[in-house]
């Protein structure tokens, strides 16, 4: 990541309540342009919370994976991938592919299964999908958004360590900039560039992944 590259994010003593309870409070952030920022901490920490934040900052830029996968089960594979790209299609055009899909958008968004692993589910209903394939579902749908920011929450919380970095490359690959929520600290430090540790709300840690190891964030993380 160039060191003059432009901020994408920035949170500045951002703070955040759910039924009196606080949940974030006092947050700096920023994040720019081709980092890859894992954020970390325990249950409860307030991980979701700043996803959702982050999102909500810059809407227009961010493809979102969300913790759970929030298909429309009685959809099709295709249909579901397909609602990346629904905002920037016109209405009819949307109309006719619930109906009738343009054999164009068929192969780009088989192209897309293609790289998560599903070439064969396409037209599969997505309830009847395993919650690995629905997850990777869910994966596909933000690397066919191709916004250049992707935010996920638990992006890969479903699926095999191997079969989880498989994924994380696709996304690094396909999005300038990543945030993602992991639990997974062997993950985090081998596909992240910096690691953003949150505790009761607040950032305890924020430090360059080379310069970390599983010892210095065990203190901080719950095992899988």
């Amino acid at each position: 990541m160039p060191a003059e590259s432009r901020a994408e994010i920035v949170l500045e003593n951002a703070a955040a309540s759910y039924g009196g309870r606080t949940v974030l409070s006092g947050l700096d952030l920023t994040v720019r342009a081709g980092e890859r920022v894992a954020l970390m901490g325990r249950s409860g920490a307030g991980k979701s919370t700043l996803i959702g934040l982050i999102q909500a900052q810059a809407p227009e830029k961010v493809a979102l994976v969300p913790q759970a996968a929030a298909l429309v089960r009685t959809l099709s594979v295709f249909h579901n991938v397909y609602m990346g790209q629904l905002d920037r299609r016109s209405t009819l055009h949307n109309l006719r592919n619930l109906v009738r899909p343009a054999k164009a958008d068929i192969a780009a968004v088989q192209r897309i299964l293609d790289r998560v692993g599903l070439a064969d589910t396409l037209w599969a209903k997505a309830g009847e999908l395993s919650g690995g394939q629905q997850q990777r579902v869910s994966v596909a749908r933000a690397l066919y958004n191709g916004r250049p920011i992707l935010v996920g929450d638990e992006p890969v919380s479903a699926l095999d360590r191997q079969q989880g970095a498989r994924i994380l490359a696709e996304l690094a690959q396909n999005h300038e900039t990543l945030i993602l929520a992991l639990h997974d600290v062997a993950l985090a430090l081998a596909q992240t560039d910096r690691i953003v540790v949150l505790e009761a709300g607040r950032i305890v840690l924020d430090a360059p992944a080379q310069n970390l190891d599983p010892a210095r964030l065990s203190p901080y993380y719950e095992a899988a």
